[in-house]
């Protein structure tokens, strides 16, 4: 798999009649391994192990309704009060970040009401903090680290 602009971290990959799949830890299952895959592990590792999101609090590929379509991000991440946090859209390292992919985090956010959206390909990344009250979003230059946030 590509290098990726993420710290390393310890993986478990195995074999399997499909191709290969890495350990999950938050969903404690081996899945497929596919570049969005690598993708989404290396930053969910990120989360835990870098920026102390607790693991407890990290739900991965969420499926929720709306406007009778099946959403899934990629990884949603709660506060203590089980409110949404965060949400994370990953992307293959090939796939330019661009405006659909704004448009895509966005359209799940109008269910989620996050603070924080966060679009990665694992070579760039891009995180939002969002301010309701007066309807704004503004560029971080860092991640927030989980105890900023709540």
């Amino acid at each position: 798999m590509q290098p990726l602009n993420l710290p390393a971290f310890s993986y478990k990959i195995q074999s399997s009649k499909t191709g290969y799949q890495i350990f999950d830890v938050v969903r404690k299952k081996y899945v497929q391994l596919t570049s969005e895959e690598w993708v989404r592990q290396h930053f969910l590792h990120y989360l835990i192990g870098h920026l102390a999101y607790p693991q407890a609090l990290i739900r991965l590929e969420q499926g929720v309704q709306y406007n009778r379509l099946l959403h899934r991000p990629d990884i949603v991440v709660y506060d203590r009060l089980a409110k949404p946090l965060m949400l994370v859209e990953c992307k293959a390292p090939h796939i330019n970040i661009n405006n659909e992919t704004w448009g895509q985090i966005a359209r799940y956010n109008a269910h989620f009401n996050a603070q924080v959206l966060v679009i990665t390909n694992g070579i760039e990344h891009f995180c939002w903090q969002l301010d309701y009250e007066k309807g704004s979003h503004v560029l971080l230059q860092d991640m927030p680290c989980f105890n900023t946030l709540v």
